[in-house]
């Protein structure tokens, strides 16, 4: 017989007995009847002639089993489905549409959701379809599974990260402890044995907090509650971390000294160790901070120069690499400060020099006198450095100049007569005659800090100083010097009456001075009264000034006049009037040309 026959009928009586056919006589492969069982058995839907076939050979039984299964297995793909959408909004699988039946994702969910683990494969799965929030759910699970195997919670099904149960495992993991209402959860549940593990890790806590106590030298402390936080500090400092402000505040308030002692002694033997590698001081074996090697180190690592007492210190242990990083980290230090335009002081400077550091004294000196130059407002690059930065130091600490030296160098227009360095230079002179004046009560004095107080541009502070009863003073002279250096404070700041007030007094005090007629020829080419001033001046030459001083005075009236149109008409009258001697008044002649 052949084989193949044989094996479909076989088949087909077991189909026959599995829908309840048997009293169907036929028992041939070629039967109709085999043909609809095949089809029922593989869950295929039957045709209404099939149906009506079964009952054409009344097997109505038959077909009520069919048809009952047919139905069972449609309400099962109906829940597949269903469960297939819930999985997937569960575990926030978003746009994702391919059917169930076709994707391996249903597969890969349900396994998530057992706690079942996932393969490489299969997480490769999730993350190539870009399911990123699914894999890390899942991996969140196995972590979970893990935690529940590991403290023996395993009776506890649910295994999704937002249980209740995984934060109090992972409590339980890191040894961190569990409060009222975490112990109570556990109890409810029944979960005994992760209960009694808590305990026995509570119990080996509270004895290793003993033992930390013991250690740290904190006994006086007399709770034992693991809560505390002593117990975190003294877990710190067994595990060789740094503590905190706070720690070390509350182990201050509560009076445990020996152990911030022992804290603070391994922070420094600690930095000693860093510091002796930093500077190549490995070779000194004492490992005590309270050695002077320590002490030394902690002063190069400042940026600080060191005395003398812990150079011979290094000298004698042959640290000689150590020294020389010292005095290259305090030069770099000091070349940084010249940087940012801090002055070097005195020491600093000598240390340079016992160094041997002209580049980095030279550089300071650079530095500082470009910062002193635009303080004083020296903007020609080719200024010589001396005997310019000797003058603005000096200045700088209130010191008096050399006025042969200042007079020189605004001979040859290195420094000008109103700039900052000559007014700088005049207010010092005005101050030392002040302080004379009150030292020594030398009305002869008040003249000269006049002076120097109009030069400097404060001509109210000339008319502080000037400002005294003349009848108290016996010599002509001095009344008239006076009187002149008054009047000429009143003119700088255009009070021409009061000043021309004070040229006749002086006048009337010593009429064979040059000094008051200087003065009144300038108060009337001020008032543009250059006739009347031309005889002033001539008068003053009479008496002694010099022709060139005279016309310097003028040279100024006219440089100093603010309007154009005046300053015009006095050098059109100057010219007018000696157009060689007066060639200058060109130039005011040409700026008005210009400006139509």
């Amino acid at each position: 017989m052949n084989p193949k026959y044989e094996i479909r009928s076989q088949h087909f009586a077991d189909l026959k007995e599995k829908y309840q056919a048997a009293k169907y006589e036929d028992y041939s492969p070629s039967s109709p009847l085999y043909f609809i069982l095949r089809k029922a058995d593989l869950g295929i839907e039957l045709t209404d002639l099939e149906s009506i076939y079964l009952q054409k050979e009344q097997l109505s039984k038959t077909f009520n089993i069919i048809q009952k299964e047919q139905q069972q297995r449609s309400k099962e793909r109906i829940s597949l489905g269903v469960e297939f959408t819930q999985l997937k909004s569960k575990y926030k699988v978003d746009n994702y549409n391919i059917s169930w039946i076709k994707s391996d994702l249903y597969f890969i969910l349900f396994k998530i959701d057992s706690g079942n683990f996932l393969t490489d494969k299969e997480f490769n799965w999730l993350l190539s379809h870009g399911f990123k929030t699914t894999t890390s759910i899942a991996i969140e699970i196995q972590k979970f599974s893990s935690l529940k195997s590991k403290y023996k919670a395993t009776r506890y099904q649910d295994s999704h990260p937002d249980n209740s149960l995984y934060p109090i495992l992972k409590k339980i993991d890191i040894s961190e402890h569990l409060n009222e209402t975490e112990y109570k959860w556990l109890v409810e549940k029944g979960l005994s044995e992760t209960l009694e593990f808590v305990k026995q890790q509570e119990a080996a806590e509270r004895n290793e907090f003993i033992q930390l106590k013991e250690k740290y030298q904190a006994t006086k402390y007399k709770s034992e509650y693991l809560s505390s936080p002593l117990y975190s500090i003294l877990k710190k400092l067994e595990s060789t971390e740094k503590l905190t402000d706070t720690e070390i505040t509350w182990l201050k308030e509560q009076k445990l000294i020996e152990t911030i002692a022992i804290a603070e002694e391994r922070e420094q033997i600690k930095e000693f160790a860093a510091l002796k590698f930093k500077y190549k001081a490995t070779e000194y074996e004492d490992l005590s901070p309270k050695c002077h090697l320590y002490k030394v180190l902690k002063i190069i690592d400042a940026g600080n120069f060191l005395a003398e007492q812990d150079i011979n210190f290094l000298k004698k242990r042959k640290l000689v690499e150590t020294l020389k990083i010292a005095n290259d980290k305090y030069a770099n230090h000091l070349k940084t400060k010249i940087e940012i335009n801090e002055l070097l002081s005195d020491s600093e400077i000598e240390w340079l020099q016992k160094q041997g550091r002209e580049d980095v004294i030279n550089f300071a000196k650079q530095k500082h006198f470009a910062a002193l130059k635009r303080k004083y407002s020296l903007i020609d690059p080719a200024l010589p450095i001396e005997p310019l930065y000797t003058i603005m130091l000096k200045l700088e600490k209130k010191e008096r100049l050399d006025s042969l030296l200042v007079v020189q160098l605004m001979a040859k227009g290195i420094l000008s007569h109103n700039g900052k360095i000559a007014i700088a230079y005049y207010r010092l002179e005005a101050e030392f005659y002040e302080q004379e004046y009150k030292r020594t009560g030398n009305k002869w004095d008040i003249p000269t800090i006049s002076k120097f107080w109009r030069k400097a541009n404060e001509p109210e502070q000339a008319l502080k100083i000037t400002n005294l009863d003349l009848g108290t003073i016996k010599e002509s002279n001095l009344k008239s010097a006076i009187s002149v250096t008054r009047g000429a404070a009143f003119r700088d700041i255009n009070k021409l009456n009061d000043a021309e007030s004070l040229a006749k007094k002086a006048m009337e005090y010593q009429s064979d001075t040059h000094q008051p007629y200087t003065l009144m020829g300038a108060i009337c080419y001020d008032k543009y009264e250059y006739a009347k001033g031309d005889y002033w001046f001539e008068q003053a030459i009479l008496r002694g000034a010099k022709t060139e001083d005279i016309d310097a005075e003028i040279k100024q009236v006219i440089k100093n006049e603010k309007n154009d149109d005046k300053r015009h008409e006095a050098a059109e009258y100057l010219l007018k009037k000696d157009s060689h001697r007066y060639a200058w008044a060109k130039a005011y002649l040409k700026k008005q040309k210009d400006k139509k």
